[in-house]
């Protein structure tokens, strides 16, 4: 046989073959050899010895052969096992001691050996114990080379060598540590309980009415229960929560009160502190019985303390009185906590209420640099959350959260929190554009009825709508970077890019209370009460600041909100409905392209000095002709001239442009028209009002005392 752990050989109990592997008898002149067949050759080499092999057989058929332990009076049998390998070094052969190897036990066990007879003779102190013949109170490191001169002593010693291989060793300390068998306290995983069922079967079976977050933690989960043992929950510890038991010192029974004793106990640490248990002595419980028993010293797995915290926590403040019991809506932690909390849990809640203790498991990554490592003070890698919120604020940090992938490693520097503000920004910085535009705004007195609203306030409601109802699917299924990512683009896109440009000029330009700025006023009313809303879980602070500020009656704090309900639809068969302003956005994105690039060109100095002419085919014609003149507001310039598609050839001075849009060109060009000082826009009209030479025709309609301008769709 060979090994890598001397010290167990005092304990060996078994001999361990692979039912597979061929064996071969090897006859070196001096003793017969049983090796692995492949390994034959490299060991008769490295034990420095010649022979010839007389017979061969399989594993199997050395099932239960007994053998001589080298250096006792003993004999113990052949076990076949699986995991015996034949790799370089090996002999085919592995001894077993069941005290100090789980595989070892496992085999052991399985093969009817009983507790009592398994040996162990090192003690909690790595120290043999004293009456261990030849090795007897010796530390097991240091009794390692006795052993092989003991072996070589008694002529069973074939070869011996250094070498380095992987141990485990204290994850804290740095320091080998050792497997050893003890009597413990255990959860029996396949015990029939009172409704028929095991804890294994309970355990199963609740996983699959559990909704995982990601799902891939569900067979993972499943996995372990399916194939874990039986779950220890004893430690020997200074510290930790006791198991009150008392064990009868002849038949090491429970006592018979061992319920009414463990209340005692609770008492008493109530009153005392968890110290309690183990300052008691028996004879304050027990009387004349205390000489007939002993205190169990042991502590519970700290898992066992977490795993039943839903016991208290779910029947205290936060009892639902569920008919099948009380239970969470969703237990989270990181994703090692399927071997954790979420697994005693399970177990503990499956045990007691013949159920989980949660409907939902959610489990995400660990925080690692920009660069994937694990955050180390050694590294100076480390990014601290305090010193995020003292520099950023707490908003920027719950931000970020929401705005990585949690179902894998959330990377974090200072690079990728400064993006995370530069996102808050756009977000906040929005907010405080529907706000500012709702300066006199009183929704009570001056909202607008959705059916009379410009169609273009009744669009970005509509896409507020839409949003809000993929921003309650998300948050429901917690999917934050949804949420994080479809606000942003909402914010970026349908408003900053598009419709809070277009509002400003009937914002800045028409009468105050004219219904073209009242229904805009009343769109931002809405969009502003969804947006306080849709932020409120992943930007609390904000939210809360922005929801202080939105004109009408307030709730006492955003946090106590619903979702707003306000938001009207566009009617499916609207005529300017989605479809519609969809296609109006992939005209204006190919405009704005145009117009930038005559801007670098040097062609105009702004959108709004320009003239565009938009060659169309008879689809996009159709369209666009519904908005009139008020295509230009759209499109933000100064005069927006609509030609056949077929056109654009014959065009004189104009350069028409391709887009990637199908069936559009587009021609820009500088207006010939002065400037009108209040809108900015260039107007044939500009000067030819008496008293009011530097303003166009529309300005002077909506001073105070004009008629105002009448708008209908933008």
């Amino acid at each position: 046989i060979w090994t890598t752990t001397p010290w167990t050989v005092p304990a060996n109990q078994a001999l361990n073959v692979h039912p597979e592997f061929n064996y071969a008898l090897v006859d070196t002149g001096e003793r017969l050899l049983v090796l692995a067949e492949e390994l034959v050759e490299s060991c008769l080499a490295r034990f420095e010895l010649s022979g010839e092999v007389i017979a061969t057989t399989r594993g199997e058929a050395l099932e239960l052969i007994e053998f001589r332990h080298p250096f006792y009076d003993r004999v113990s049998p052949v076990y076949l096992a699986d995991y015996v390998e034949s790799e370089e070094g090996s002999t085919g052969i592995v001894h077993s001691a069941p005290a100090y190897g789980v595989d070892d036990f496992v085999t052991c066990r399985a093969h009817g050996m009983d507790f009592s007879e398994i040996k162990s003779p090192v003690q909690s102190n790595g120290v043999y114990a004293d009456d261990l013949p030849f090795f007897g109170g010796q530390m097991i490191w240091k009794a390692n080379p006795q052993i092989v001169a003991k072996l070589r002593e008694v002529g069973a010693l074939l070869a011996h060598k250094a070498i380095t291989h992987s141990y485990m060793h204290c994850w804290r300390h740095k320091s080998p540590v050792i497997y050893r068998a003890t009597a413990q306290w255990f959860v029996g995983m396949d015990v029939t309980g009172t409704d028929s069922r095991t804890l294994r079967e309970r355990a199963l079976e609740g996983i699959e009415a559990t909704h995982f977050t990601p799902a891939w933690g569900q067979a993972r989960l499943q996995a372990m229960i399916a194939n874990r043992p039986d779950w220890c929950i004893s430690r020997q510890r200074n510290w930790g929560v006791p198991i009150p038991f008392f064990l009868h010192k002849a038949t090491g029974e429970l006592h018979p009160r061992t319920v009414e004793l463990m209340e005692e106990a609770a008492k008493r640490v109530e009153l005392e502190g968890i110290d309690a248990w183990f300052r008691l002595d028996p004879v304050e419980l027990l009387g004349d019985e205390a000489a007939e028993y002993d205190k169990v010293t042991d502590t519970l797995d700290v898992w066992f303390d977490s795993g039943t915290t839903h016991r208290h926590v779910l029947r205290g403040s936060h009892s639902h009185g569920h008919a099948e019991g009380p239970r969470a809506d969703l237990y989270l932690e990181g994703s090692d906590q399927h071997r954790g909390w979420f697994h005693s849990s399970l177990l503990t809640g499956c045990a007691i209420d013949g159920h989980p203790p949660y409907r939902g498991l959610l489990t995400h990554g660990f925080t690692v640099d920009a660069q994937g490592r694990k955050m180390s003070k050694s590294m100076g890698n480390v990014v601290a959350p305090q010193e995020v919120m003292d520099k950023l604020g707490a908003d920027i940090l719950r931000l970020w959260v929401a705005s990585t992938d949690y179902s894998g490693e959330m990377a974090v520097s200072d690079e990728i929190l400064k993006r995370t503000a530069d996102v808050y920004r756009r977000i906040r910085n929005t907010a405080r554009f529907l706000l500012s535009n709702l300066n006199g705004f009183d929704p009570a007195r001056d909202s607008v009825a959705p059916g009379e609203m410009l169609a273009l306030d009744q669009w970005v409601v509509d896409r507020a709508a839409q949003l809000q109802t993929r921003i309650e699917k998300a948050f429901e299924e917690y999917r934050f970077l949804d949420v994080y990512q479809q606000v942003h683009t909402f914010c970026s896109r349908e408003l900053g890019g598009f419709y809070l440009d277009v509002i400003k000029d009937r914002q800045y330009t028409t009468q105050a209370d004219s219904l073209a700025r009242r229904s805009c006023q009343t769109a931002l009313y809405h969009v502003v009460e969804a947006l306080s809303r849709w932020v409120a879980p992943i930007l609390s602070f904000t939210a809360e600041e922005i929801y202080e500020h939105i004109p009408g009656r307030r709730q006492e704090s955003v946090l106590l909100e619903t979702y707003y309900e306000g938001l009207a639809t566009l009617a499916p068969d609207a005529e300017m409905g989605r479809e519609f302003w969809e296609q109006v956005l992939q005209v204006k994105q190919a405009v704005n392209k145009c117009l930038e690039e005559a801007r670098n060109a040097k062609t105009i100095k702004g959108s709004l000095a320009a003239e565009v002419t938009l060659y169309v085919d008879e689809t996009l014609h159709a369209t666009l002709a519904k908005l009139g003149d008020e295509l230009r507001f759209v499109m933000l310039t100064s005069e927006v001239h609509l030609a056949p598609l077929s056109a654009s050839e014959q065009a004189e001075g104009q350069n028409a442009e391709v887009t990637e849009l199908e069936g559009l060109k587009v021609a820009v060009m500088a207006s010939s028209h002065p400037k009108c000082e209040r809108c900015w826009h260039h107007r044939e009209d500009v000067g030819s009002h008496a008293g009011h030479e530097d303003l166009c025709g529309r300005c002077i309609g909506n001073l105070p005392e004009g008629d105002g301008e009448i708008r209908r769709y933008a």
